[in-house]
């Protein structure tokens, strides 16, 4: 989930808030792929995302699924309990009531992060091995009630403007198949036909926003432990959860070319791990209680977890 909008003055998460300056990967350079294959390849290249299927393990979706509803403090079979407990305020209004949790560093979320099917779905997609993994939250859409509305919106989260270099995506915490529960919406026609729409347009149109009219939104549906990658470039957003009880359950996740000559934005990853610290800022209000700060401890990580961290090189693993 990467809302940073690129705008330098507005404080996000540093694990997600620039474009590369590496390319995403156009296959020059000969490497076969892992996992995608030439069928996923070429989808992802017309329509700005791909889904790979059954990606995670259920073992751990499911495991992450549990954690959020309690750290939420609501009970799965209890629809009472759902909308007890206030959201966090979001400055980001747009998000309002969007479900987002304020969770980022727990084992569970690492343990889908370091999932080594999951390194290579990315590394096919940038045409390398050396990657971080974004620190992000999760997503527990609730169905809308009156009082507690969420309209769903379609934006970028950089400029298109900037041909931005990078990826974004997310891990099915269940199953997302009716199209009226909340979940990930999205214009590939518009993906497509950028440059020719964008002449059509004002000159001082929002480069975040979209006038999407005429467009018909494609509502993807997923199922537990799918991962869906798309392209910064793609017009997207989460839809209202428009069901009577069900719920839509998902981890942010992406990986981003390794930046091991960054000190800065390296010690602020391994201090956001080791001291469970959240990101601050308009699109991150982090949790009041401080829940992951004093309740859990510091995620275990695999060899592979600590070069996705940075707590170790790719060149000079420890």
């Amino acid at each position: 989930m990467d809302v940073n909008k690129s705008h330098k003055d507005i404080p996000g998460n540093p694990s997600t808030a620039y474009s590369s300056k590496y390319t995403l990967n156009d296959r020059s350079n000969g490497k076969p792929l892992k996992v995608l294959t030439e069928s996923d390849w070429n989808f992802w290249i017309e329509n700005g995302y791909v889904i790979i299927n059954q990606a995670v393990p259920k073992e751990l979706t499911s495991k992450l699924a549990k954690e959020l509803w309690k750290f939420e403090e609501k009970d799965p079979e209890d629809i009472s309990t759902w909308y007890a407990r206030e959201s966090v305020e979001m400055e980001m209004k747009e998000l309002t009531n969007s479900g987002m949790v304020e969770l980022y560093n727990h084992q569970y979320l690492w343990d889908i992060r370091q999932y080594p099917k999951v390194h290579e779905i990315f590394s096919d997609i940038w045409g390398m091995e050396a990657l971080w993994v974004t620190i992000d939250r999760a997503n527990l859409n609730l169905p809308t009630r009156p009082g507690f509305e969420f309209k769903g919106f379609i934006h970028w989260d950089y400029d298109p403007e900037t041909n931005p270099q990078n990826v974004q995506g997310l891990v099915a915490l269940n199953d997302q198949k009716d199209p009226n529960v909340g979940g990930f919406q999205c214009i590939p026609e518009l993906y497509r036909t950028y440059n020719t729409w964008k002449n059509t347009q004002p000159a001082d149109r929002d480069h975040f926003k979209p006038d999407i009219s005429g467009f018909d939104l494609t509502k993807v549906k997923l199922e537990e432990g799918d991962l869906l990658i798309f392209n910064s470039k793609l017009p997207h957003g989460i839809r209202p959860n428009l069901s009577e009880n069900k719920v839509r359950m998902a981890q942010y996740i992406s990986m981003m070319p390794a930046e091991e000559d960054n000190d800065e934005k390296r010690n602020w990853r391994i201090s956001s791990w080791k001291d469970r610290i959240a990101p601050e800022g308009y699109a991150f209000p982090g949790d009041p209680r401080k829940w992951e700060k004093t309740r859990y401890p510091t995620a275990e990580l695999s060899p592979l977890g600590k070069k996705l961290l940075g707590l170790s090189s790719w060149t000079n693993p420890e």
